[in-house]
């Protein structure tokens, strides 16, 4: 299955306008330059007081659909 990296750097008050129902869905750039429209969602598992940092992999089906998203160690 297709995957990129992901460098995801949002502070917690980025993803107020989630919380807030002002936004659903987070456009990142992948370390191969290739754009990314997340359901902001996908991120509530990573999501600390102070936002969500890391490295990430996710992996996608043929048809774009995401299978897992994963914090790389």
């Amino acid at each position: 299955m297709p995957s990129l990296l992901l460098d995801i750097a949002l502070p917690a008050d980025k993803l107020l306008a989630v919380y807030q129902g002002r936004a659903n869905r987070i456009l990142i750039t992948s370390r191969e330059g290739r754009s990314v429209s997340l359901p902001a969602h996908h991120l509530r598992p990573f999501l600390t007081s102070e936002g969500v940092f890391g490295s990430f992999e996710i992996e996608f089906g043929d048809q774009g659909k995401l299978i897992a998203l994963r914090r790389l160690a």
